[in-house]
């Protein structure tokens, strides 16, 4: 990784701040690179996703995968909590969207969630290290969910 990520205070979470290119034509971003991803997280599929204004995605956490996120549009509130045993609990939240666009990576057993706090539909790409579902999809879905839990720790 490069020495331009923001610090955390989580072990294993990767929040690299990424460059928008500009000319007369428009605009790019490299959203992550195979010579600049942390030793282990190697994505294996993409999607994208769209968030309503307002809305909540999350508290969950996953047992085996990474999630490789990408923040570009709209505006974002970030919570990470982290979940993993012997490690201290800590909790931190980041602005991201398009005026902090990032990659971060979300390693298993840290709780993430995030909140569209714009006022427009806002995009976030996904490049996690397993598939959903596993091949073919036909295994369990890696989630433990704790947004349906009103006892949780985790809330937004």
């Amino acid at each position: 990784m490069d020495d331009q990520q923001t610090q955390t205070a989580l072990p294993g979470v990767v929040i690299r701040p990424l460059q928008r290119f500009e000319d007369h034509r428009g605009w790019l971003t490299e959203l992550y690179r195979q010579d600049e991803l942390p030793e282990g997280f190697e994505p294996v599929m993409g999607y994208l996703s769209v968030t309503r204004p307002g809305v909540a995605r999350g508290p969950h956490e996953h047992v085996e995968q990474s999630d490789g996120f990408v923040f570009l549009s709209g505006r974002f509130e970030l919570h990470l909590w982290e979940n993993r045993e012997g490690l201290p609990d800590r909790y931190e939240v980041h602005a991201v969207g398009e005026e902090a666009p990032v990659f971060v990576i979300v390693p298993p057993g840290v709780v993430h969630a995030y909140r569209n706090v714009g006022d427009t539909d806002a995009f976030v790409l996904n490049f996690p290290d397993r598939l959903y579902r596993g091949p073919g999809k036909s295994q369990p879905v890696d989630e433990i969910r704790h947004e349906n839990d009103p006892q949780s720790r985790f809330r937004l």
